[in-house]
């Protein structure tokens, strides 16, 4: 299922997208799902209704739900707010390149263990505009990222089972102010400012038999789901960037299991996988600059159009304009 949080006549409806159409689920009936949260409270129940009003209008039985062709109505994020959002660092890729870049050996804590920072969780948009402030715009790039969303409370949750806590995938976009997260982050604090004040998902959330035609075998050392999906970036219909999940060295199910090693994860938080290689300009433009000193340097403009595809989980857009107070 491809599931959506969409606006129709002012109003958010929780939707399932199939082919070019969005079915919202109608709010006046009280044992469906009409919302992302009452879909993750309801566990495993709410994706059965919802699959079983998928078949029905897949059979073209459903008298309930109205269809609205995506053209017609606003997607939003497939969450607005999550819980929480945590941001980890699982491609080996673009770890490597980004120190490299930096004249910094490969760091070997990488091959250790899985690594995440907390993002703000409600600075979440979906598809459309970005309203960036001028002090982002100084060096502001976008990173190709996927995510995950957790449905299932669990602490101490282990990677053989970890895959079962996921209610689906979804694009990620981690929009980042450069210059500000280089200034702070002499401070040895991580990002923030430089971070919080954007981060694009969607367009949908996908569930994870949508991409039972894309499992691959799993690295040697590791567990749990892989994925064969190409990852790209456009700006302004310009591809910049291509990657593949298959690059993942850390598995969703060893990122949840470091993240849940005692505390509690809850349905609805949010886990990105980080940047696939060459999934942002920081990368290519310091790998260009190795190879050219003279090289000229690429950052996000206002109104750029920025539209990240993944295989299966569609393309997530979005135009920046520079927000003005």
């Amino acid at each position: 299922m491809k599931i959506a949080t969409c606006l129709i006549d002012k109003q958010a409806y929780l939707a399932i997208i199939i082919d070019e159409f969005a079915y919202p689920i109608p709010k006046d009936h009280p044992e469906l799902p009409s919302t992302i949260y009452e879909l993750l409270a309801q566990g495993a129940s709410g994706f059965d209704k919802l699959k079983n009003i998928q078949d029905q209008i897949l059979a073209g039985k459903s008298e309930i739900i109205p269809a609205y062709h995506l053209k017609e109505i606003q997607l939003l994020a497939p969450i607005p707010r999550p819980n929480s959002f945590r941001d980890a660092y699982a491609f080996r890729q673009h770890v490597e390149t980004s120190r490299a870049n930096r004249n910094l050996p490969m760091i070997p804590e990488f091959d250790e263990f899985p690594v995440f920072y907390f993002s703000n969780h409600l600075s979440i948009q979906g598809p459309g505009p970005v309203y960036i402030m001028p002090k982002q715009f100084e060096q502001l790039d976008f990173e190709l990222e996927i995510a995950i969303l957790i449905h299932k409370e669990g602490r101490n949750i282990q990677a053989k089972d970890a895959d079962n806590y996921i209610a689906g995938y979804m694009i990620l976009n981690d929009f980042s102010a450069r210059k500000l997260q280089m200034e702070e982050m002499k401070l040895n604090l991580g990002p923030a400012k430089g971070k919080d004040f954007a981060t694009a998902i969607g367009p949908y959330l996908v569930s994870k038999d949508e991409l039972k035609p894309y499992l691959i075998p799993t690295k040697p050392g590791h567990i749990g789901d892989s994925y064969a999906l190409t990852m790209t970036c456009k700006v302004n219909g310009i591809q910049v960037s291509q990657g593949n999940a298959i690059d993942m060295h850390w598995t969703f199910a060893e990122i949840i299991e470091r993240a849940s090693y005692g505390v509690t994860l809850y349905p609805g938080d949010l886990i990105g996988s980080g940047t696939v290689g060459t999934g942002c300009f920081l990368e290519l433009n310091g790998t260009a600059i190795r190879s050219n000193p003279n090289a000229q340097m690429q950052w996000l403009q206002a109104n750029d159009l920025v539209e990240l595809e993944i295989t299966a989980l569609g393309t997530l857009k979005n135009q920046v304009i520079l927000d003005i107070f």
